[in-house]
C-alpha cells in the first residue's frame, strides 16, 4: 500500500473514531434528557441545551474533515462511500442530538407537571430502548458489522410501538 493510499486509510479510520465520539456524547443525551424531563430539572435542561455546542461544533468538523478528504484525495467507489455514509451519519446522528434539546427545552415548559405512572413508565422505556439503539447502531457502523446492523429493526420496530402506546396514553390520561 503506497504512503498516500495509508494516510488516506488514517483519515477514514479519524472520521470513524470521530464519528463514534460524537455518537457517543449524543448517546449520554438520550437519558440526561429523559431524567431532566421527569425530574423538572430546570438547571440539568438548561446544561443540556448548552452541551449541544459542543455536538454542532464536532459535527461540523467531521463535515469539514470529510469534505477535506474528498477535495484533497481521490477515493474509490468504496472509500468514496464511506465518506459519503460518513457525511451522511453525522447528520443522522446530530439531529438526534436536537432531538433530545427539543426534549429539555420541553421539560422547561413543562415545569411542574406530573406525569401519569404509566406515561412515565413508557417515557423510561423508550429512553432505554432509543439508548440501546443508538449504541448498536453506532458498533455496528465502527465494527463494520452488517449482521448487527441488520437486527436495528427489530429495536426500532419495540420504539415505534413503545411510541403508539405513549401517544395512545397521552390521549387517554387527558
Amino acid at each position: 500500500m503506497t504512503d498516500v493510499r495509508r494516510s488516506f486509510h488514517q483519515e477514514l479510520d479519524e472520521i470513524r473514531d470521530d464519528i463514534v465520539r460524537l455518537a457517543a456524547m449524543v448517546t449520554e443525551f438520550i437519558p440526561r434528557g429523559t431524567d431532566v424531563l421527569l425530574a423538572n430539572d430546570l438547571k440539568g435542561a438548561q446544561a443540556l441545551i448548552e452541551a449541544d455546542d459542543s455536538v454542532d461544533a464536532l459535527s461540523l468538523e467531521i463535515e469539514d474533515h470529510c469534505y477535506q478528504v474528498l477535495a484533497l484525495q481521490q477515493p474509490m467507489a468504496s472509500d468514496l462511500l464511506a465518506i459519503v455514509t460518513a457525511i451522511r451519519l453525522v447528520s443522522e446522528i446530530e439531529r438526534s442530538g436536537d432531538l433530545m434539546i427539543n426534549v429539555a427545552k420541553g421539560a422547561r415548559r413543562l415545569y411542574g407537571a406530573e406525569f401519569d405512572p404509566r406515561l412515565r413508565g413508557l417515557i423510561e422505556q423508550m429512553s432505554e430502548e432509543a439508548t440501546r439503539l443508538f449504541k448498536l447502531a453506532i458498533d455496528a457502523y465502527a465494527e463494520g458489522n452488517a449482521g448487527l446492523a441488520s437486527a436495528l429493526d427489530d429495536i426500532d420496530d419495540r420504539l415505534d410501538d413503545l411510541h403508539v402506546d405513549y401517544i395512545q396514553q397521552i390521549f387517554e390520561s387527558h
